[in-house]
């Protein structure tokens, strides 16, 4: 049966349901006020950073007023001089209309000036004249007066502490009388020409100490929103390695809990590929996109406010050239997420293909098998180079494009600031801040894409946990109590019926009695169903019908590892994990002694290989330890002689030992055997002759049992299985 076909057939599902987010929020939610605290900070670092442009447009304004003269203040020493002459003018006409009205007009003295008679009907004739001629007063008529009528007219002002005289004045006036109003060089010129009075009030002048105070400001927003990054970043790292860790030792102890039938139909890389790649992207993406979208969301929100709090016309302007970047985005993420799916899945299929070829290579290249390998290898590295190439090269598109809205939304903005600008309506510092907002509102587009396809990445990883995780278990036990309490190795098989998929029956109606200390040796063609009998006898799987009693005691009403603690096994495939040989021999046998153990091993014919190792008995056994696959077994079956248990499971146990081994072997066995019940599974007829009973099976029925003496008497089938495998050896 092919182990990817589960895989294969589900690989075009590319919908992740919302169900599987509900799962993973429900395996977090012990983290929930974490995950929330960090999204806070998320949010409100980006709530900082918007808050930025609109203090760099405080600047950016008051940077640019300094730049100018001060034409309000000129204004108002314009006001004040006039406001200034217009009153003395009144006073002056007032003192000398009564004067001239007295019956003897004399000189008199204003503002420190003295006007002859004279010069007082001199003036009074000027300003009648004017009034006549224009209907008011100017400032080109005071120039006609008499000089002590000027001096009382200017005075010196004072504003700001700065004295303005009465020359300045006249001055002023002159200059500015001069200018064109619609000249705004011809203006910015006469500035310049002014009294060193005046200027010194007007003149450009950039306010350091605000612009200081903004700045230190900014400084102040800017480092607490990277504090605040800082900190998020730093939980939900923290979050998701726990939750992936979490998640691998969930995994881990899945593994214990299915049964056997589970890895009947999913290959070991498939399962390798959850552990591994599925957990490892679930953590990565969830710790790349969480912030990341909270921040981008926040960003975006935040500074559509803040511009259209700023100017409706630009926000409408920078909305209009990016909303079509929000239809390409959708139409995108919707049409990559199957892909990101697919991705995972053949990942899997990829990685099932390789454990299987790599632990089979020998068998490969012992029939040519590289060139089929090779093709099944190049079918799935296509199917996933596909799958990983839509979903990528669909995501890829994201940057560009909304790179190329960004731009165009900051092109958009710039032309039509600088006509509100010079329309006047808005300041130069309104574009600079708009300039950095058109940025907070594009960029997160991009961002929030990415983030997208890291949670698709996410979503699909976590459905492949998660299917793991939820799959049937073995049976909960925490109820059953009944155990052997002396263990003395009798064994009932009673009426045993079994098959590994429903409706396809492999043992039909097997009963066996075995008593304690008895050899049974099961013999029968491949597929008889020999080594299914000594899985069922182990509680690897379950009956569908019948049971197996040991010591009187159901198998079926004791935990499954009270049942295997009674039987120490030696299978066909060996088995050793990167340990010392010592830590090999004695697995899972506590409180062994270094005699036993190497009593173990001298039986077996393996104490002075161990011996001839650099280190001995504490050797590690890994790539640079080259054991055979004899002397693998030979230390398979000491650890078996080692873990002593009342019954014993031998499944084709000296298959890769040569026959003069072999016959060491056994002598340690049958000692070993002694007092032990003993199921030996053996192709090699040879070695079981000596059994206290043969079972001979044939379609998952026995069909003969006896001695081997009696068994070859009935010239039945083991007769005949006997007598083939001599007539091949002659």
């Amino acid at each position: 049966m092919d182990r990817n076909m589960g895989i294969r057939e589900n690989v075009n599902n590319g919908k992740v349901s919302a169900g599987t987010w509900k799962k993973l929020l429900k395996y977090c939610k012990k983290y929930h006020i974490v995950i929330a605290l960090a999204v806070l900070f998320s949010a409100a670092g980006s709530a900082l950073t918007i808050a930025g442009p609109d203090k760099l447009s405080e600047i950016t304004d008051t940077i640019s007023e300094g730049l100018v003269p001060d034409e309000e203040k000129l204004e108002e020493i314009s006001v004040a001089v006039g406001d200034n002459t217009s009153a003395n003018m009144e006073l002056i006409v007032a003192e000398l209309t009564e004067n001239m009205a007295s019956v003897i007009p004399e000189d008199i003295t204003i503002n420190n000036s003295t006007i002859t008679y004279e010069e007082q009907i001199v003036t009074m004739q000027a300003l009648s004249e004017a009034a006549t001629e224009t209907g008011e007063g100017s400032y080109e008529i005071i120039d006609e007066l008499p000089e002590s009528v000027q001096a009382a007219i200017y005075t010196d002002i004072v504003i700001d502490d700065v004295t303005i005289t009465a020359e300045d004045q006249k001055e002023m006036i002159g200059i500015l009388s001069d200018v064109d109003e619609n000249d705004s060089e011809a203006a910015l010129n006469a500035i310049d020409l002014l009294p060193e009075s005046v200027y010194s009030l007007i003149k450009p002048s950039v306010d350091i100490e605000k612009v200081v105070s903004i700045a230190l400001l900014l400084v102040c927003l800017y480092g607490a929103g990277a504090i605040l990054s800082l900190l998020q970043g730093f939980i939900m790292a923290t979050v998701t390695q726990v939750v992936s860790k979490n998640l691998r030792n969930d995994i881990s102890q899945k593994i214990n809990k299915l049964p056997m039938g589970y890895y009947h139909h999913n290959s070991t890389g498939d399962v390798l590929s959850r552990v591994t790649n599925d957990v490892d992207t679930i953590g990565t993406s969830l710790n790349m996109s969480v912030g990341t979208l909270v921040s981008a969301i926040t960003l975006f929100i935040g500074s559509l406010i803040m511009m259209l709090i700023t100017n409706v016309t630009m926000t409408i302007t920078g909305v209009l050239a990016t909303i079509i970047g929000f239809v390409l985005m959708i139409v995108i993420m919707g049409r990559s997420q199957k892909y990101f799916t697919r991705q995972q899945k053949h990942l899997g299929a990829l990685n099932g293909h390789i454990e299987e070829i790599y632990s089979g290579h020998t068998v490969v290249k012992a029939y040519n098998g590289e060139k089929k390998a090779a093709d099944e290898f190049g079918r799935l590295n296509e199917n996933l180079r596909q799958s990983g190439f839509r979903a990528q090269a669909l995501s890829g598109l994201m940057m560009p494009l909304m790179s190329f809205i960004g731009n165009f939304g900051y092109v958009a903005v710039c032309i039509v600031g600088a006509a509100l600008a010079l329309n006047g309506k808005i300041s130069f510092g309104v574009i600079v801040s708009f300039m950095m907002y058109i940025r907070f509102f594009t960029q997160p587009l991009s961002q929030i894409a990415q983030a997208t396809q890291a949670l698709q990445s996410a979503g699909a990883a976590s459905s492949r946990v998660f299917e793991f995780l939820e799959a049937e278990e073995m049976e909960d036990e925490s109820n059953k109590t009944e155990v052997v309490k002396k263990a003395e190795g009798n064994v009932t098989f009673s009426h045993i019926k079994f098959g590994y998929e429903p409706g396809k029956t492999i043992i039909k109606d097997f009963s066996a009695e075995v008593k304690a200390g008895q050899k049974i040796a099961i013999v029968g063609p491949t597929g008889a169903g020999k080594s299914t009998l000594v899985n069922l006898l182990m509680r690897f799987y379950e009956i569908d019908d019948g049971e197996i009693l040991i010591d009187g005691v159901s198998t079926a009403k004791m935990k499954r590892e009270d049942v295997h603690s009674l039987f120490c096994m030696v299978l066909q495939d060996t088995w050793l994990f990167e340990g010392t040989v010592q830590e090999n021999l004695i697995y899972c046998s506590e409180n062994t002694s270094e005699e036993k153990m190497k009593a173990a091993c001298r039986a077996v014919g393996l104490d002075h290989f161990i011996s001839t190792l650099p280190n001995g008995y504490d050797t590690v056994l890994d790539d640079q330890v080259n054991l055979s696959q004899g002397q693998k077994q030979q230390l398979t079956i000491a650890r078996a002689m080692i873990a002593d248990k009342p019954i014993l499971i031998l499944d084709e146990a000296t298959s890769s030992i040569d026959t003069r081994t072999e016959q060491k072997i056994q002598q340690a066995m049958d000692e070993l055997m002694k007092n032990r019940t003993s199921f030996v599974i053996a192709h090699r007829l040879s070695t079981i002759k000596n059994s206290d009973l043969i079972l001979v099976i044939k379609d998952g029925d026995i069909i003969e049992r006896g001695t081997h003496d009696e068994l070859m008497e009935q010239a039945g089938f083991y007769a005949e299985l006997y007598n083939s495998q001599f007539e091949q050896a002659s």
